[in-house]
């Protein structure tokens, strides 16, 4: 079974050229790129507060918040896809914050140590050799 396509009209070939210069309309390979990790940091490009939780999940604690150590969820589907308990956060303290901030290593049963900047939207892998 066909799917019938509509013609683009005039509005269509103005607006959606506008909204993508705007930043507004993603392109479609984005979506798929959105449901596993984004790449990879040096380790050394890390914040220097990153280290110190390195540290202190090397260590097994103690950690400074009650949430560090917990399951991530990875309800955001961001990290590939695994079973309940394979993912762990921590936080990443970011100074002057009077809260958690948005700073967090993921641990994965892998090995993989991700960090994301931005409470979950984007992770990397972090490469230990760099």
């Amino acid at each position: 079974m066909s799917i019938p396509r509509r013609r683009l009209g005039l509005r269509s070939l103005v607006l959606i050229p506008a909204l993508a210069t705007a930043g507004l309309l993603a392109p479609a390979a984005h979506s798929s790129v959105t449901t596993l990790s984004t790449g990879t940091v040096c380790k050394s490009a890390l914040p220097s507060q990153a280290d110190d939780t390195l540290r202190l999940i090397g260590r097994g604690g103690p950690f400074p918040y009650p949430q560090d150590g917990q399951v991530f969820q990875n309800r955001e589907g961001v990290l590939p896809s695994e079973p309940s308990g394979y993912y762990h956060e921590y936080t990443v303290k970011t100074p002057g914050s009077s809260t958690r901030g948005a700073r967090r290593i993921v641990t994965a049963q892998s090995g993989t140590d991700y960090y994301t900047g931005d409470h979950y939207v984007t992770f990397d892998a972090i490469d230990f050799g760099c």
